[in-house]
């Protein structure tokens, strides 16, 4: 149960076997989104932008999540840094507490205002319908996922990465297995559609959280999880909010991006949506295992940070900004090299492909220089800097890519201004970011 090893261990061999683990992780789930609507597509087209329309709201629940345990994961490894055992094991039970609320909270709210939502996008009956079909089911289990994501966040905390990774791809494999069982009724499961592609993703998920709270009784954490350590005193969930809050923002700013591009693109028609619905899957595909370096990072910067070692803290910058850089360097290549074959997964429309390919081959330019913007939010989030590294998000999603692809598609009235838009944001976000990161650390 000595967490020494985070401030002592050399710093690639450290930051490797806490990132690898995450990035295979991350590397299944993207595959696992890709499967997904792999499965849906051939479902119907409607099935696809129906799926593709509900994925904004997805992502708020996974921005909640993950947001929020980012928070109770900074916290956790700052403490246990500054020798504060009693109260990191306040703050991991009170996080747990506090991902059940947010779960129950986003369960009331998704079942009030799905359909209006939906409704906004489209005024297809079949779309709205199907969306529906699927959100009723999916976000059932919201509750389940906000706190199997804290417990996640709690395990990377104290450097279980290996454990995190076996209960994620227990998650993410089971419901790969489970989707083509469910959506075309093989063998004992009835043909369920839609439907059976959002119970696959619960059952997944529900396995992910049995398998943490396994773990956490079969091999004990360095942090106790427990009733009699649910003590939300006010300094502690402020700091879980203070980094928590600002962190859920960065990652529901994608599906406020999401939900925004597709009604702008929503005018050259419902293709067009599935192209971006299709290209956000693929996406994620290289964001995710570069997501699985900043899970990395962040709870050994915290440490370090706690521990006052400087020092550590730059050469940790450093070496994950450069595994980040390799990461999707590869990404851009396979989507200039192979962009026909990827949107093949979706779609057997030869004028959709056609799109797609369009789409992709521009947005991928700015892949390689994300890596600056991504790498400086995730280690302010592990240095406690929550804002700054939201001003970074707003950047990348708010502030300079939605008026720029609205104007850009305006002025050359086609969908194309809208994917220019994208490599040219994260040349500006990078250059942001870097400014607003030296800054912050010059502060310590």
């Amino acid at each position: 149960m000595d967490q020494t090893f985070m401030k002592e261990k050399k710093i690639l061999p450290l930051v490797l076997s806490m990132s690898l683990p995450m990035v295979l992780s991350m590397l299944v789930n993207s595959l696992f989104n890709i499967v997904d609507s792999f499965f849906v597509a051939k479902v119907s087209e409607d099935a696809m932008t129906a799926l593709s329309l509900v994925y904004p709201v997805q992502l708020v629940l996974t921005a909640v999540s993950v947001g929020f345990g980012v928070g109770v994961n900074v916290l956790i490894a700052y403490l246990l840094g500054a020798k504060e055992k009693k109260r990191a094991d306040h703050a991991a039970s009170c996080g747990v507490l506090l991902g059940l609320v947010h779960g129950m909270m986003i369960i009331i709210v998704c079942r009030i205002g799905m359909k209006s939502f939906l409704g906004l996008f489209t005024k297809n009956s079949d779309v709205v319908g199907l969306g529906m079909k699927y959100a009723n089911i999916a976000f059932l289990f919201s509750a389940i996922v906000t706190v199997g994501i804290t417990y996640e966040k709690i395990f990377q905390a104290v450097g279980r990465m290996k454990e995190t990774m076996v209960s994620m791809l227990v998650g993410f494999i089971s419901n790969i297995i489970l989707d083509p069982l469910m959506i075309f009724g093989i063998g004992p499961f009835p043909k369920m559609g839609i439907e059976g592609a959002a119970l696959a993703t619960g059952i997944g998920q529900t396995l992910t959280l049995l398998s943490y709270i396994i773990y956490y009784f079969v091999k004990p954490l360095p942090v106790k999880i427990n009733i009699e350590n649910i003590c939300c005193e006010g300094d502690l969930v402020k700091r879980m909010y203070s980094v928590g809050i600002p962190a859920t923002l960065n990652m529901a700013l994608s599906s406020v991006l999401l939900a925004i591009i597709n009604a702008i693109l929503s005018v050259y028609g419902d293709a067009c949506v599935l192209v971006f619905g299709a290209y956000y899957k693929l996406q994620s595909f290289i964001y995710l295992p570069s997501g699985g370096v900043i899970q990395g990072i962040r709870p050994i910067i915290g440490y370090n940070h706690g521990a006052g070692e400087k020092k550590r803290v730059r050469s940790i910058f450093i070496t994950a900004l450069v595994m980040t850089l390799v990461i999707m360097a590869v990404g851009m290549l396979l989507c200039l090299i192979a962009p026909g074959w990827l949107m093949s997964l979706f779609t057997s429309n030869g004028d959709t492909i056609k799109t797609g390919i369009t789409a992709l081959r521009i947005i991928s330019l700015g892949f390689v220089v994300s890596a600056v913007s991504v790498t400086c939010s995730g280690a302010l989030e592990g240095l406690g800097k929550g804002v700054p590294s939201l001003w970074i998000s707003l950047m990348r999603y708010i502030i300079v890519i939605i008026p720029m692809a609205f104007i850009l598609s305006r002025a050359m009235s086609s969908q194309i201004g809208v994917w220019i838009a994208f490599p040219v944001t994260e040349f500006i976000a990078a250059a942001v970011s870097a400014v607003i990161y030296r800054r912050q650390v010059k502060k310590f």
